[in-house]
């Protein structure tokens, strides 16, 4: 479901930016999870009509690299893998002053502009009740595979206002947790 959430943060970064035209898509090139990843911004900025520009990381000279390069081609935004170091990834943000997105709740809770992610709690829930079914004998193949059901977004105030942007009414009234 990452994926697919990291696609919709490109929505949410022209929710956020209307005027964003570039975003760069950083992905974790030792995670497998990193092509389903690239594809899903690839789609949002196709539907949006925001150009993606990916960078693979590798290690952490790469990664502290790729924000050194922005600094001369600068984009409206960046996307984080949540695979990557997203503490860092907001402080380098924060550093160039670029609006930064990710999917899990932390990377906003780090630092980060915006998340955008499943609710974890539902899905630790979730996990609890498989457990037991199979504690309790059933076979996990026979088990039913289900989705997320509840996102949350969730927007960093004071990195915003330290960014100078001024957060929609629209967007702060689709929020699930705001932090101050």
């Amino acid at each position: 479901m990452t994926a697919e959430l990291a696609g919709k943060s490109v929505q949410l970064i022209r929710d956020m930016l209307p005027s964003a035209a570039r975003v760069t898509a950083l992905a974790n090139a030792i995670d497998p999870f990193s092509k389903p990843f690239l594809e899903q911004i690839e789609l949002g900025g196709k539907a949006t009509g925001v150009a993606i520009h990916p960078i693979k990381i590798s290690n952490n000279e790469e990664f502290e690299a790729a924000f050194a390069a922005m600094e001369k081609d600068r984009p409206d935004a960046v996307i984080a893998q949540p695979s990557l170091p997203s503490k860092r990834a907001a402080e380098l943000a924060l550093k160039q002053r670029l609006p930064a997105f990710s999917v899990p709740r932390w990377f906003a809770e780090q630092g980060g502009l915006l998340s955008y992610s499943a609710k974890y709690v539902e899905l630790f829930r979730k996990a609890a009740v498989y457990v037991d079914k199979i504690l309790k004998g059933a076979h996990p193949a026979d088990l039913p595979v289900e989705q997320p059901t509840h996102f949350e977004l969730v927007i960093n105030m004071k990195t915003a206002n330290a960014l100078g942007l001024t957060v929609p009414p629209a967007l702060l009234a689709r929020a699930d947790a705001v932090i101050e």
